[in-house]
């Protein structure tokens, strides 16, 4: 037996499970209609809500940026990387955000490393109390704290404080959360985890990476949403999907987003966003100053679709977001929907089966997005109807 035949026999197991994720390969530009393994595909899956990885202003600002600095950064922030266009954005973030401050990282997910194992760590009398349904990203920047973590349940309050309470006495409490649960688009009650974050002295840190460009005046997030600004310490965000580029950032207090340049690991240690990079999310930030035409059309898309397929028998669970999970359950029958969706309709949209999601919570995650037509979403309609008749699911 080859001493690498066990993967041979876990993919496998994978396979039998309805476990096993295909990778599709995209051969063009993100939009609501893209070729994907060579074929034209309507585009249901994409965190593009505004239509703005292809926009025609923010691939200009790459291009000219390009001419003017050159594709790389060249070195980490602190050395030789920090250039006037990561100082423009951070500023212009900071801003839109309505916080003091702002710090650029390469990724959403290298942010809440940065930040998270930054703002405490194991030589700290402290303790993490962390959302039961966080992303993975906050988990690994918990892990690489080093410090400890207690787990509340999604979205009960009533545990929140019971954390707190069992933990009064530390000295760093800092409370962390998704503002929008990225697999069911339900929202973090943040009006209550403020009050409890007030009462109990307690650091509130919130990742809205699926806030951005959706939630708020023009967008601005979950923290604008609930007029919350002084009441949240810490906003991570990403540009990766309402802005429709790559990088994160934090933003917050003047003072603490300093001392995260002083100990943010990935901000120290790996080279600075590339310069078309950064032009291009300073080019997305811009437009949504200037407008909230794209966030208006998105979330008339979203009741449009999620009016539609409730009134077919649908389950979309508690979602208060464009995020849409159409509950199948059972991870065998999700894989083949998203595969005869892709075969037989043209619709590439993807099945979230475990680890992604719990055992027996299988889903197909729409998302719909402002490039969308009405004519396109009602397709989608269409085609959910007759494959929910003939798989039986839809009596």
């Amino acid at each position: 037996m080859g001493k690498l035949d066990w993967i041979r026999e876990e993919l496998q197991e994978l396979k039998d499970k309805g476990l096993y994720v295909t990778i599709r390969k995209l051969e063009s530009a993100q939009g609501p209609w893209v070729v994907v393994d060579g074929k034209k595909v309507l585009n249901m899956c994409s965190n593009n809500y505004l239509g703005l990885a292809a926009h025609p202003e923010i691939r200009y600002a790459a291009i000219r940026a390009i001419l003017d600095y050159g594709v790389g950064a060249g070195a980490v922030r602190t050395i030789a990387g920090t250039m006037e266009l990561h100082v423009e954005l951070e500023e212009k973030l900071a801003k839109f955000k309505k916080r003091e401050a702002a710090i650029l990282f390469q990724s959403g997910y290298n942010a809440n490393l940065g930040a998270l194992s930054a703002l405490l760590t194991k030589k700290d009398d402290g303790v993490f109390i962390s959302e039961e349904l966080n992303h993975a990203s906050i988990i690994d920047g918990m892990r690489l704290s080093g410090a400890p973590k207690v787990i509340y349940k999604h979205l009960d309050m009533e545990d929140l404080e019971r954390k707190l309470k069992e933990n009064k006495d530390r000295k760093k409490k800092i409370i962390v959360s998704d503002g929008v649960f990225s697999m069911d688009g339900d929202l973090a009650p943040l009006p209550e985890m403020a009050e409890l974050a007030e009462q109990y002295d307690a650091i509130l840190y919130i990742d809205d990476a699926h806030g951005e460009g959706v939630l708020g005046d023009s967008g601005r997030g979950i923290v604008d949403h609930f007029k919350l600004h002084d009441k949240v310490d810490f906003e991570m965000g990403t540009l990766s999907k309402a802005f429709g580029v790559i990088g994160g950032y934090v933003a917050g207090p003047e003072e603490a987003i300093e001392y995260l340049r002083q100990r943010g690991r990935p901000f120290l240690f790996s080279s600075a966003p590339n310069p078309p990079d950064v032009a291009a999310a300073i080019a997305s930030v811009e437009i949504l100053q200037r407008s909230d035409e794209l966030v208006r059309k998105l979330w008339d898309n979203t009741h449009f679709l999620q009016n539609g397929l409730r009134d077919l028998g649908y389950d979309l669970g508690n979602t208060k977001h464009p995020i849409t999970p159409v509950m199948l359950y059972d991870e065998k029958l999700a894989q083949e929907f998203s595969r005869r969706l892709y075969d037989e309709y043209n619709i590439f949209a993807q099945a979230i089966v475990y680890p992604t999601v719990p055992l027996g919570t299988a889903r197909i995650r729409l998302e719909p997005s402002a490039a969308h037509s009405k004519e396109d979403l009602q397709y989608v309609l269409d085609a959910f109807e007759d494959l929910g008749k003939k798989t039986g699911f839809l009596k």
